[in-house]
């Protein structure tokens, strides 16, 4: 498949998009739109973003060989990440079909739609937040509250009470966190595939398995143990539960057949939930009042953002880089 012939089949389905239709990153899932197509670019615009960023010819056709020379489809994560929308862009192709789960870009011989095109507008990422009615974001909202009237990097210096308040929020936040975490590791299993990583903005996943294991009836593997050679004695332990059985009807104490050692450590013992609730709610109160520095910390993260991405930026120039070689 000559990439020149590929190319202007590309431009003429990027022309029949819709004004309107909105793109996304594979990745990162950023949104975007195409601006205008040119005979060696195309001009795509990000969201809530008034430049436009030029996606050229010749860093199409460097993708191009690098999914023609990927016989299990190009891994995305290899993009650098100025690069994600040439991905998208070129799934638009018929013959390049963009698996947005599997993280892949592959060639196939049957016409394919990009799942990372929608003709209708979706909602910017700046738009109102709405706050998330789960106990996690709540406690996470106090403790950070908490984080910045206490010096956590002077902990010895803190009062008892300070230092109660920290702890019982952290034990909080922890557990409701991992609760959390378990849920979305649920849902995260149905999109993962073994051994194809996928990325967001601030780390990435993979699909793992673990090996459990579990003894058959007693009897039952001891019987097929002997049957190979194996004395009964040199398997069989002493179990804790029927020991502590024995130890009620005899006069031996715990310490003869224990080795007992002591730890100490802090146990949260109970929560004021109302005096929680009433933090929370002068926070948000706080928050509501208070939509200029919000939004002044808003500009302060995505300029940061910006920061990081010119420090990984992907050169439209230059051709692709990558770590190993095809």
């Amino acid at each position: 498949m000559p990439f020149s012939a590929s190319w202007h089949t590309l431009l003429d389905h990027a022309e029949e998009l819709p004004s309107d239709a909105t793109l996304l990153t594979p990745l990162s899932r950023k949104p975007f739109g195409l601006t205008d197509v040119q005979e060696h670019r195309i001009l795509i615009t990000y969201r809530d973003d008034d430049g436009t960023t030029p996606l050229q010819r010749d860093q199409f056709e460097t993708l191009f060989q690098r999914v023609q020379d990927s016989r299990a489809g190009f891994e995305l994560d290899r993009l650098p990440a100025d690069a994600e929308p040439y991905a998208t862009v070129l799934s638009l192709h018929p013959r390049f079909e963009l698996d947005d789960r599997a993280g892949t870009l592959t060639k196939t011989e049957t016409p394919t739609s990009s799942p990372l095109v929608d003709a209708h507008e979706v909602a910017s990422e700046t738009s109102d937040r709405e706050e998330p009615d789960i106990p996690v974001y709540a406690d996470a909202l106090l403790l950070i509250d908490a984080l910045e009237r206490y010096d956590p990097t002077g902990l010895e210096e803190t009062e008892t009470p300070a230092l109660v308040n920290l702890y019982t929020l952290l034990s909080d936040v922890q557990r409701n966190s991992n609760d959390l975490r378990q849920e979305v590791r649920a849902v995260l299993l149905d999109r993962l595939h073994h051994d194809q990583p996928v990325s967001g903005q601030y780390g990435s996943v993979q699909r793992t398995s673990r090996r459990n294991r579990s003894l058959k009836d007693e009897e039952e593997v001891l019987s097929v143990l002997e049957e190979a050679g194996i004395d009964r004695e040199r398997v069989t332990t002493v179990d804790s539960s029927k020991v502590d059985e024995a130890l009620e009807v005899t006069e031996l104490a715990e310490s003869d057949v224990y080795d007992i050692t002591e730890s100490e450590y802090v146990r949260k013992a109970e929560v004021d939930e109302e005096t929680k609730q009433s933090r929370l709610q002068g926070l948000k109160d706080q928050l509501a009042a208070t939509d200029e520095n919000t939004e002044e910390l808003q500009q302060e993260i995505e300029e940061l953002e910006t920061r990081i991405d010119d420090l990984t930026s992907f050169d439209s120039g230059a051709t692709f880089r990558t770590t190993s070689q095809e």
